[in-house]
């Protein structure tokens, strides 16, 4: 990671990735400041402790540090997305559109607009220059891998990030921030969605809509096995809280949200051998004859082959069924280390 005093904007969320992050670019000889967004002012999720976090870190690295409040853009975009996705029967994925609308998307303008020639994220993953060209790949640490919510960064944007983790594992990465005595080193790791404390969507979302949602859960041949208090609480896959008796257990297969219904079935109802997915991002000009695709975070990828129906829309086939592919998560394709490009799941085939 050689430069010429380049200037650097880290992304800070107060966390230890981020701060190492911070720490590893300056002793690269890297001009660097810290930036914290903020994402929810007025909101019960925003931690006030995030932004403090983040700005003693700088002190502590006397590097600058900004403040950028994106709560409109956050509510509008992310949140906005996030409660009508599921009004539509669908189970979104806001880290994806966070990642592509407001961090390599409001956020590196930002730091562009600022005069920084690249931004930084704590993010495990790996962008790399081959004769001119940039790719978006897989880290050192394979659990940690996050390249599954960065296909929409841009591939025109992918010059401009730099990602100072890729050569970490996250316990080499809490070992050298207690070795720098960094003042989060002991701080735990977030695993909830930032405006999802304790996972629970479903309380998050029954403050968000109101109406009445009450109606059917359904067996595929339309059988009424039970009643739901709002389809918009069940995701595909979904085996617990169904509250119905049965014989094998059953999982959601899908969501109606145009009958009100949620249909039910055996384990068997959730494969499928393959996708159309639309919104399509791709990150390379090429397709290469092996082709792997994942379909949820941490997966296990899978063997495909892959038509392109435009450039915005594809289908996937996959050599084997697949389990839990679920409209409005995201599908994105692997060529060994290397994220092809993805979009976003619109129905299983």
């Amino acid at each position: 990671m050689s430069n010429l005093r380049k200037k650097v904007l880290v992304a800070m969320s107060g966390g230890v990735d981020s701060s190492l992050s911070g720490v590893l670019l300056l002793e690269k000889g890297w001009e660097v400041a810290g930036v914290t967004m903020i994402l929810g002012k007025d909101s019960t999720f925003f931690d006030e402790r995030t932004v403090e976090d983040a700005r003693q870190v700088c002190r502590f690295l006397s590097i600058p540090h900004y403040v950028v409040d994106f709560s409109q853009e956050f509510e509008e975009l992310v949140i906005g997305d996030f409660i009508s996705q599921y009004l539509e029967g669908r189970t979104p994925n806001p880290c994806v559109i966070c990642n592509r609308r407001l961090k390599f998307g409001k956020l590196l303008e930002y730091a562009r607009r600022q005069g920084f020639d690249f931004l930084a994220t704590g993010h495990y993953a790996r962008v790399e220059e081959k004769e001119g060209r940039y790719f978006l790949q897989r880290p050192k640490d394979r659990k940690k891998d996050q390249t599954y919510f960065l296909y929409g960064i841009g591939k025109d944007n992918l010059p401009y990030i730099v990602f100072p983790m890729a050569d970490f594992t996250k316990e080499e990465a809490r070992r050298l921030a207690r070795e720098y005595d960094l003042p989060v080193a002991e701080k735990p790791e977030s695993k909830d969605i930032c405006f999802l404390p304790g996972g629970d969507y479903r309380k998050f979302l029954e403050k968000r809509i109101s109406g009445n949602y009450c109606g059917f859960i359904v067996t595929r041949e339309g059988a009424v096995v039970g009643k739901h208090e709002g389809y918009f609480r069940y995701t595909v896959g979904q085996r617990k809280g169904l509250g119905v008796a049965h014989s094998r257990p059953l999982y959601v297969i899908a969501v109606h949200p145009e009958k009100n219904e949620v249909v039910v079935g055996e384990r068997e109802a959730l494969q499928a051998r393959g996708l159309v997915a639309s919104h399509f991002q791709w990150l390379t000009d090429e397709l290469p004859p092996s082709l792997f695709a994942q379909v949820r975070y941490l997966q296990k990828e899978k063997s495909c082959e892959v038509e392109v129906i435009s450039p915005e829309e594809v289908k996937v086939i996959f050599k084997e069924k697949v389990e839990m592919i679920s409209p409005g998560q995201s599908v994105v394709l692997y060529s060994d280390d290397t994220v092809l490009g993805g979009g976003i799941i619109e129905k299983a085939v």
